[in-house]
Parts: structure tokens; sequence; C-alpha cells
């Protein structure tokens, strides 16, 4: 027997970026851990990397290209050759493109983060056909504009460094199950004496192991850091040399934080007075005494019609502080912007010829059900989906359905599995896992370059996403030199060479280390220069102003809430929340029986008194419904939802829900105050017991 270990890099969308050793023996991969030597792995990988090899080998794996033979969605297919299958989507394509390439459209997100096989090959393809682009929103583009906004790139507090904060603010984020390895380095300063404090709606494994939780109503962070500023300005907690030197706008900041008195935000916010103003003395004072004082911010606290202005909020506290001034201090959303990746290089813009429409990931159900309009453009013709599973985790869920269900609608899908998504296909292509192909990473939690190496070869018939868009772009008569690029030759032009931060990368040493560290400053903003216009952190912002948003940090209300909407609360008073299950990433390893078997089921957690008032009991199937639809799942009665608050926590794949539906049901198509991104966390519903 030949045992080999490869490095190896986990593709998906976690903050984590884990270094990977892949055991293989005679060409199966038998093991996946973490790689011991890697600073931020460090040996130590989640749950369900660690199955990567039950998901690789899985029973249900798509090995061969299927065509549709049953209705849309019933999904049922029949085994075709590569051949036929790129045959059938040229035909289909072909005469589309002729009319207008507008009416054809890509529809992927990080499924893989890679920057080979997520959007390099493919976007050329569509560059070259003329396609619609895709805005990529669903995830994060709310905090990052924000955040850009006020602090120039998505750039913060090294994760290596956190374990050295005297505090640590967990701010919409559940990191024990989302995060493992920052939450490693805030369980290790916890140990050294840290105060670790949870501002979460939802009492999560996280908030439980911190040794203050704050539980304020969803899409009112952004007030309750209004209220920090006011007492930190009141209470004179700043750091006015650094305010001075590097910020912009402090004046008119203290006149809006005027107007935020703690009772005004506590009430805001649904908690105590004194719960905000001890939260706010106590990153005032820590900071203050010279330690160093630090915020995690997460993806939770964007998801509401607010969430951009929320995160511009937050990220305005380490300045007003003066926090960045430590390398253990400041805050953290993401590390993404910390690297000079090229991304033109990789995907060609300059291959699109004329302008072309934009369509908005977050709204594809009402966009896919539109008809041909002057405003609108042509008609959604054809769909080729990768890197995602919009039926399961697109909002507003009944509406996205439809529009797959469209007969006159063309859909290929690349994928491992028949997802939900898959069943709406008319052409499905078997995808390589990471065990199978090349690829280049960066990160959003740590600052490592990480290379992915093939460790065995791909399964059955399945090929890599950037060859399946060389054969597609072969088929459309694309010949264009970059349309021949290998898989190497695109990762060696991921990097800027020329950057400093890059430290002159090279992809064959790359491949042979497996990660490289980002040549950062340990405290980036120690002496200003953020990479914002002004080169400071602006509390008062002129681009702002000039999009039409208030240049001042200030608060959005949520769409829905009692507060804002009082005749929707009348009807649907519960607002509910649905966080990332444990054991799943988004919809990705919903189908590993061993991972699903420890979520059990969709559950919903409710509060004691508002099940009781509903006349529902723990284990007691519930029914969850608002206008927009509705979806079942089992109660679970608990004091970790606040009164008013329910959290069905997911991505459940509606396929595998026993009334074939979750969360996204009940979920709105509205847009985020800036970034054009979802609200899923803005949202009321009412909860009754299921009829059996």
């Amino acid at each position: 027997m030949t045992t080999t270990q490869v490095r190896a890099t986990c593709p998906h969308d976690c903050p984590d970026t884990c270094a990977l050793l892949i055991t293989v023996a005679d060409g199966v991969a038998t093991e996946v851990k973490g790689d011991p030597d890697h600073p931020t792995t460090a040996g130590v990988l989640c749950t369900k990397v660690s199955r990567y090899t039950e998901r690789t080998y899985h029973a249900e794996r798509l090995l061969h290209p299927l065509r549709r033979v049953g209705k849309k969605g019933e999904g049922k297919f029949e085994r075709i050759s590569w051949d036929e299958a790129l045959d059938a989507i040229a035909a289909r394509l072909q005469p589309i493109a002729a009319r207008d390439p507008q009416a054809i459209l890509p529809y992927s997100y990080c499924g893989t983060m890679g920057l080979v096989q997520g959007e390099s090959m493919s976007s050329r393809f569509f560059h070259q056909l003329g396609a619609s682009l895709l805005d990529r929103t669903i995830c994060a583009t709310a905090g990052a504009t924000g955040y850009r906004y006020t602090v120039g790139a998505s750039i913060g507090t090294d994760l290596e460094q956190f374990q050295n904060a005297k505090l640590i603010l967990i701010w919409g984020g559940n990191p024990i199950a989302s995060n493992l390895h920052f939450w490693t380095r805030a369980q290790e300063a916890k140990r050294r004496g840290a105060t670790l404090v949870a501002i979460d709606p939802y009492r999560s494994l996280t908030a439980e192991k911190c040794q203050q939780h704050i539980a304020l109503l969803p899409g009112t962070d952004a007030a309750l850091a209004l209220g920090m500023m006011h007492v930190l300005i009141a209470e004179d907690l700043l750091d006015h040399d650094y305010i001075a030197q590097h910020t912009l706008g402090f004046e008119q900041l203290k006149q809006r934080a005027a107007e935020w008195t703690p009772a005004r935000a506590a009430e805001v916010c649904g908690i105590t007075e004194d719960e905000l103003v001890n939260l706010a003395r106590l990153y005032g004072q820590t900071a203050k005494a010279g330690e160093a004082v630090a915020i995690r911010a997460n993806y939770g606290v964007q998801r509401v019609r607010g969430g951009g202005m929320a995160v511009r909020n937050i990220a305005c506290l380490p300045a007003l502080v003066g926090a960045w001034r430590h390398a253990a201090g400041g805050i953290q959303l993401s590390s993404s912007g910390s690297f000079p990746s090229d991304k033109p290089a990789l995907q060609r813009p300059d291959l699109l010829k004329t302008p072309v429409r934009t369509i908005n990931m977050t709204t594809i159900g009402d966009d896919l059900l539109r008809p041909a309009s002057a405003e609108f453009g042509p008609r959604i013709e054809a769909l080729i989906v990768y890197n995602s599973n919009p039926v399961a985790v697109a909002p507003d869920s009944s509406k996205v359905a439809a529009g797959f269900a469209r007969e006159d609608l063309f859909t290929v899908v690349l994928e491992h599995f028949q997802t939900d998504t898959a069943d709406y296909a008319d052409i499905v292509l078997p995808a390589t896992t990471q065990l199978e192909h090349v690829d280049t990473h960066t990160a959003f939690g740590h600052l490592y370059m990480m290379a992915n190496n093939a460790a065995i070869a791909p399964l059955g018939e399945a090929k890599a996403n950037t060859e399946i868009f060389r054969l597609l772009a072969a088929r459309m008569g694309f010949d264009d030199p970059c349309f021949q690029e290998s898989d190497d030759q695109l990762a060696a032009k991921a990097f800027k060479t020329s950057d400093v931060r890059a430290m002159h990368f090279d992809w064959e040493a790359l491949k042979q280390k497996g990660w490289q560290k980002l040549n950062m400053p340990d405290a980036p903003f120690a002496a200003g220069a953020f990479p914002t216009p002004s080169g400071k952190c602006e509390f008062y912002s002129a681009a702002m102003a000039a999009d039409g948003l208030d240049p001042l940090p200030s608060y959005n209300p949520p769409y829905e809430s009692a507060a804002s909407n009082p005749q929707l609360a009348a009807r649907y008073p519960l607002a509910m929340i649905s966080p990332p299950a444990r054991n799943f990433l988004n919809s990705s390893f919903v189908n590993v029986k061993s991972l699903r078997a420890a979520e059990g089921e969709p559950h919903l957690d409710i509060h004691p008194d508002d099940a009781a008032a509903r006349g529902l009991a723990h284990g007691d199937m519930a029914r969850i419904y608002n206008d927009r639809g509705s979806f079942v799942a089992k109660a679970r009665v608990t004091t970790k939802a606040r009164a008013g608050l329910v959290v069905g926590l997911s991505v459940w794949w509606k396929k595998l829900a026993s009334d074939g539906k979750n969360a996204n049901e009940v979920t709105s198509q509205r847009l985020t105050d800036m970034g054009r991104a979802p609200t899923f966390y803005d949202t009321l519903v009412q909860v009754e017991k299921a009829v059996a």
C-alpha cells in the first residue's frame, strides 16, 4: 500500500479557511485532518470538515451528467454522456445569446471560496458571452459597505492577536458554531482574565459561555452602538489624541450621539438602561486603563434593514477609545480586504464588450418571475447555477421555487449532490469536490494565502468547475487563448506579485508549503493610515452623503418589528431569526447522515411565555407563518430565545424536512439600507400548533 499526505484547504464559507492534510492510500482519501503547523488551524477541524471523506465518497454523489425526464422539481433524471450534455446546453444557449445574451444569468456564491473554482473561468465564460451580471449580495455586502465607508476596507484585528485582549465583544455571531478558531483565541483570552460579552438576541452556545450576554431585539444593534457612543462621550471615556489625529467628523458625531441617551437606546433595543451603560463603561474604562479592547463583529448584525449602518456604527467605537493602538484591539468583521488578490486577471472583465444589466441574487424569486420590460430588460430564459443552492438558501422561497419551475426556463446546475435546486434543472453536471481539484484561497478570518492540491483523481465523470466552463466555451465557439489556461496557470495569477502584502507570491512555493502569511502590520491602524478617502476613520462620510445616505452614524429600524410596523406586528407578533445550525454550513452537509442525525430535525426555539400563550409544549410540531408562506418545525421551549423572538436554526434542504419547506418560506426579498443585501433576520411571524 502506498500512503501519501497532501496539503489542502477547506473551501467552505467560513472565516477559518483551515489548512488540511489529506491522507491518501492507493488513490483513496482515508483521512482529513487539520495541519498542526498552521498557526490558526493548529491541527483542529470542525466536526463537519473532519468528516469530509464521508461527503466525498457519499453514496449519493453525482458522478455522471443527467438530463431531466420528469416535471421540474420532481428530481427525475436519466444519465447522459458529457458530449450529449454539452451539446444540449450549447443548443439552448446559442439562440438565446443571438437574440440577447442578457437573458442568460449565472447564479453562484460561496459553495467554494476558492479563487480558481469560484469565479475565474466561469466569469470569463459569462463575460465573453455577454450574459447578465450577478450581484453577489446574499451574505456580506451590507456590513462590508458600512465598514468600508468607516474604515476603508475589510481590514481589522489579526485573529492571532485576540487572546491578548482584556475585553472582547462578540457582536452578532456564534463562533462556537461558525468561527471555531477565533473561539479558541477568545477562550485563551478568558483564561488570562479577559471578559467576554456576547451581543445577540439569542442565547447561543457562545453566549452561554461568555460572562455577559446582552439579548437585544433583532435589528437594533445600531441603536446600541449609538447609546454606547453617548456614554463614552458624556463620561469622557475617549482617546482624544487618537480622535484628533486619526478620525474625521468627531464634532458632528458628538452632536448625533447626544440624541441617543441611554434611556432612548435601551428602549429601542429592548434591554435595560443599566445593561447599556455598564457595557459602554466596561468598554471605555478598559481602554482608558491602557488595555486592549476588541470587537468580533459577525454577519448576524447586518441581515436586517439597517444592517449596513449597524456595522458602520460598531466600527466607529474602536477609534473613539483608541483601541486600534493595540495589536489585540480594534475590530474584525472580515480580513478579506487584506489580500491583494488579482480578480481582473482571473475573471477578465475586459472580455465583456458592452454594458449589461446586473441582477441581484437576493431578489432571484421576483426576477425569475418578471416579464421582459424596458426597465428590467429581457426575461431570464437560461440560468446556470454553480456553487449555490438558491431554492434552499434564497429568501421568499416559494417565489424562488415558482421561478425555477417555469417550463420555459432552461436551467443547468453544477453540483456534488442532487440538491433542492438540482431537482429543478434541465441538465445536471457533476462537479469535483475540494479533494479532487486544484485551488487557491484567501480567508475572511485570518491572514494566510492558502493552496489546495488535488489529493485524488475525480470520482466517476466529475469535472472541476473550471474544466466545465472550458468545455462550454469550446462548444460556444469561444477561441480566446484565456479559455485554454490550466488551473495551475490560473492559481499563479491569483495574487498581485508586486504588492508588498503578498511578499512576492509564488504559486509553486505556496503549493509546497500550503500557506503563507500576508505581510501586514500587527496593529494595522495604530498610526491611522486608514484606506478611506481622508486616510482617517470617518465618523462623517462624504462618500455616504454623495450616495444619498446619512453621512453620520444613525439608526434605521427594521422593516418588520412592533416598533416600526405595529399593524403587521398585530398579526405577526414574533420576530424570527434563522442563524446557522452547528452541523451545517448554509445548506452544505445537510445530506451527510451523521451530521443531519446530530441536528435531528428542523427545530424552533421559543420562549416559555410565547409557547404557553399558543398552547405549545416542548416537542410539539409548530407551524410558523406569515403572508409569504409557512413551514413546520419541532418546538423547543427554552429561555435561550428571549420573549417575542423565535429562532429556527438553518438552512435545511427542503426535501429533507417533513413538510418539504424551510425557514426561507417566511423570509423577505427586501434589501438592506446599503449594499443591496438580504434581510433574513428582519422577519415577523406567527406560530401555532401544527395540525397533525
